[in-house]
């Protein structure tokens, strides 16, 4: 019995071994993420396969590159792809994907004869600022710029820090410090950089967990002798804010900093979600981004790291088809994914932005709807029943 499986075994990696192109004949892009692959994989499996068994002029070479595929590994196409991207002739990609498809060996020595083959120079770097999403509390931030400004920079950053201890961190204090104008020899009365941000309290909290918010506000040196008791500060603490810049706070800390502020007061129908206003314009005017906002914190395509702030405002149904520039046919969107979205409902390439229950929903070209981790006003005022 053992033997058995062991044979089992040997002969079902042995098939996963010599599987090749083959194997991509019908891929099928939704149904790979829907069992648990990396979407970057999928990635790159729909390439080769858009390769292989896509529209080409060069029909006769890719049947003769799909048969010299057939016992080829997927990751050795996905690496000879890979390579290929730096080549912009197509005779010329078809020829050289044919000659590393006849070569044999290990995978770090294709990698190397492919660059052998493949004579292009690298683009310089250009100018670029980065950022990443949040990731417990921090998020990254990478700059490219020209070499003597950035040693510049590093040199006049060491300047300041304890050589006996650790850099990295001394390093991103001080980055940021000058950022602010912080720095250690700058007088109190500097004007500052790069201020605080201050969020308006127009939060996305349901009516219950604004009174455990005031009531707990109540509680400390000049609270009433009926007020609070010290339970709803500890209630307060619990109460996680969401802001349209793509961060959160907790309600203890945003009683700490901000209570006592005005509120703005934003109305929304449980089924309908925000109420009001017209088509008078195509874009969307500074209350209706505030409400869209609420509605929805971030971009709603999956883990876009981007806030309602930093994204244009999106008509579901769009301009040119008659949509109007109404709050239930407003959506935040970061260009990227506004300019990719399938405006066209008969067209399923990119997948496309809908209200669901009031709130903006990204639905996958097959037409599953999946909602953003983070909760707008809908969720947060009437839970789960505006889901889909």
């Amino acid at each position: 019995m053992i033997l058995a499986r062991i044979s089992l075994w040997l002969m079902n990696f042995g098939d996963f071994l010599s599987a090749g192109v083959d194997t991509l004949a019908g891929f099928d892009r939704d149904a790979a993420l829907a069992v648990c692959i990396a979407p970057s994989r999928v990635r790159e499996w729909q390439a080769v396969h858009g390769v292989y068994y896509g529209p080409t002029r060069f029909t006769r070479r890719q049947a003769q590159a799909r048969e010299m595929a057939g016992g080829a590994s997927l990751d050795k196409l996905v690496l000879i792809e890979r390579k290929l991207r730096r080549v912009t002739d197509d005779g010329e990609r078809w020829r050289l994907r044919e000659e590393l498809l006849r070569f044999t060996g290990r995978y770090d020595a294709l990698s190397r004869h492919a660059d052998t083959l493949i004579d292009t120079p690298k683009p310089p770097p250009q100018k670029q600022l980065r950022f990443s999403r949040s990731k417990s509390g921090m998020r990254t931030m990478t700059l490219t710029y020209a070499e003597r400004d950035i040693a510049d920079v590093e040199h006049a950053l060491r300047q300041v820090i304890d050589h006996e201890r650790p850099a990295a961190a001394q390093l991103a204090d001080a980055f940021v410090g000058l950022l602010r104008n912080d720095a250690y020899d700058n007088p109190p009365s500097a004007p500052t950089r790069i201020p605080h941000a201050a969020p308006r309290p127009m939060i996305l909290i349901p009516l219950p967990q604004w009174i455990r918010l005031g009531a707990a506000a109540t509680t400390g040196a000049d609270a009433p002798a009926t007020g609070a008791t010290g339970t709803d500060a500890a209630a307060a603490a619990e109460v996680t804010l969401h802001l349209t810049d793509g961060t959160s706070m907790t309600g203890a800390e945003f009683l700490a900093k901000h209570y006592g502020a005005e509120l703005e007061v934003a109305l929304f129908h449980p089924r309908e979600g925000a109420v009001n206003l017209y088509r008078t314009q195509r874009f969307a005017n500074a209350k209706q981004r505030d409400l869209a906002g609420l509605l929805m914190p971030v971009c709603p395509a999956p883990d876009c790291r981007h806030g309602s702030d930093a994204c244009e405002m999106h008509h579901v149904q769009s301009w040119a088809r008659g949509g109007m520039t109404n709050m239930n046919n407003l959506s935040p969107l970061c260009r990227y994914h506004n300019g990719v979205n399938d405006d066209d409902p008969a067209h399923h390439y990119r997948g496309r932005i809908e209200l669901r229950g009031g709130t903006p929903m990204w639905v996958s070209p097959s037409g599953r709807a999946v909602p953003a981790r983070t909760p707008g006003a809908m969720r947060l005022l009437f839970g789960d029943a505006t889901s889909p």
